[in-house]
């Protein structure tokens, strides 16, 4: 038997501002070392690895032993999602510098949220499949959306398998609309990664679109960026 659920654990750990720092860096799905979290936090490596201890002990992290090195990423998808939430009702930070008011100008543009695309670039790309009709409103693939990403290589038979939901909506914490989450989430990603549509920008969740990728999403899903 269970009663509520107690916020008040994940709240804590995500409360401290190193953490969530951490926690913050590691949403762009990818995993990071210990050295690199610090610097971002500008904390030194014995706070670091003080802290992200406590977010790997209270299951927020999972850990990999490369050589000497220990790479850090989020547990899953939940983890990512409930940061994306929280930066939804968060306060907005002022930039204290141009090269922060940049970073978070490339934030808004286009980012990774976890392994799936968000910023203006997510939201236009989840409102593109529904307005042609690729997504059911349950968003379940139509025929002719099974089609369309067949066509770029995706398989939501095989997509559909998986235990993570195939498609959700994950409500984006800049645009205040909804991007799209889940398996087809994901390999929409990859796939535009895999076809050199966007590119990581350096140190940063956020991605730019490059000159295939805007031919490509301007083709495949009548985007223009």
């Amino acid at each position: 038997m269970i009663a509520d659920a107690d916020i008040a654990a994940p709240a804590s750990l995500m409360g401290d501002a190193t953490r969530a720092t951490f926690l913050m860096a590691l949403s762009e799905g990818q995993s990071l070392p210990a050295s690199e979290l610090a610097r971002r936090a500008r904390v030194t490596p014995s706070t670091a690895s003080i802290q992200l201890a406590k977010l790997v002990e209270g299951g927020f992290l999972k850990v990999k032993r490369n050589g000497r090195h220990r790479y850090y990423g989020l547990a899953d998808a939940n983890i990512a999602a409930a940061i994306e939430s929280l930066a939804v009702i968060a306060p907005r930070r002022p930039a204290s510098s141009l090269k922060q008011a940049r970073i978070g100008s490339d934030l808004q543009a286009a980012r990774t949220c976890y392994d799936h695309l968000a910023g203006v670039l997510g939201v236009t790309l989840f409102e593109s499949l529904q307005r042609q009709r690729l997504l059911t409103a349950e968003l379940a693939p139509t025929r002719r959306g099974a089609k369309r990403f067949g066509e770029l290589g995706i398989d939501v038979v095989e997509l559909a398998r998986r235990r993570r939901p195939f498609a959700k909506r994950c409500l984006d914490w800049t645009e205040r609309r909804h991007h799209l989450a889940g398996s087809l989430g994901a390999a929409l990603a990859a796939r535009c990664f895999e076809l050199g549509w966007i590119e990581r920008l350096p140190a940063s969740r956020a991605v730019r679109v490059t000159e295939e990728g805007r031919d490509g999403l301007a083709r495949e899903f009548a985007i223009q960026l």
